[in-house]
């Protein structure tokens, strides 16, 4: 039986300064798109009770788990999930408008309650901290987290998904030696990142770019950024083997 998808918490809704996220929905869903999420998204959904052993949430076998927060569009996971068939891809993202975007890619239309889904790639469409605090120590292998809401303003930066009250528990669920890659275009989160991740114990940095590096598929938002004159920059960062 297809497990429905996750609850989503009131209290995550209602208080701003619970969540990492903004809209749940932009301009309204057609019927098709509704569709997708009535139809197609439950067959897709991680299940929270297999999170304790992510391996076994997948319909292939996979090596590694990795874990997309918050994918907007859909386009990056989308190409990792394709890239990568022996990699289990978790894709966490609420904004509706962006699920049914990539499930609309997925599936052929009128086939919504019935196509085939990519076996590797599973979607959390809740807010992604209930899945980390799931997600068994050492878990994940790779986590991405590209061109996240940079919450600009001071008083919003608790909403900021790289955060000193955060970075111990992505640490936690993350292997010894397992990759983060991380984006953004905003100069205001740039600085935030550089200042937070130069005060903590468990990413060593390898390597800040201004050109996204190799192997790095595209997103939507990059593209924006360029063309609105956004200078983006890359952090591969690398979870320590000797931090607890």
């Amino acid at each position: 039986m297809t497990e429905a998808p996750p609850v989503r918490s009131k209290k995550l809704d209602r208080d701003p300064a619970a969540r990492l996220y903004g809209r749940r929905r932009g301009h309204a869903l057609r019927p098709r798109q509704e569709r997708l999420l009535a139809e197609t998204l439950p067959r897709m959904v991680f299940p929270l009770a297999l999170a304790a052993t992510p391996k076994a949430a997948f319909a292939a076998p996979v090596r590694a788990v990795w874990l997309e927060v918050g994918f907007g569009g859909g386009e990056h996971a989308e190409a990792i999930a394709a890239a990568n068939p022996d990699v289990g891809l978790i894709a966490a993202e609420v904004f509706e408008n962006g699920l049914a975007s990539l499930l609309t890619r997925l599936v052929p239309e009128d086939e919504e309650a019935t196509a085939a889904v990519p076996p590797t790639l599973r979607l959390w469409p809740a807010d992604a901290r209930t899945l980390i605090a799931a997600l068994p120590d050492g878990g994940l292998e790779r986590l991405y987290l590209m061109f996240p809401d940079p919450w600009p303003k001071a008083r919003h930066a608790r909403r900021r998904f790289v955060h000193p009250a955060t970075l111990g528990e992505v640490a936690r669920i993350l292997a010894a030696g397992a990759e983060w890659r991380l984006a953004s275009d905003d100069p205001t989160y740039q600085a935030w990142v550089a200042e937070t991740l130069a005060n903590q114990p468990w990413f060593a940095i390898e390597d800040v770019a201004d050109a996204r590096p190799d192997g790095w598929p595209p997103t939507r938002y990059e593209a924006k950024a360029l063309r609105e004159g956004r200078r983006p920059r890359y952090w591969t960062l690398r979870r320590r083997p000797d931090a607890a």
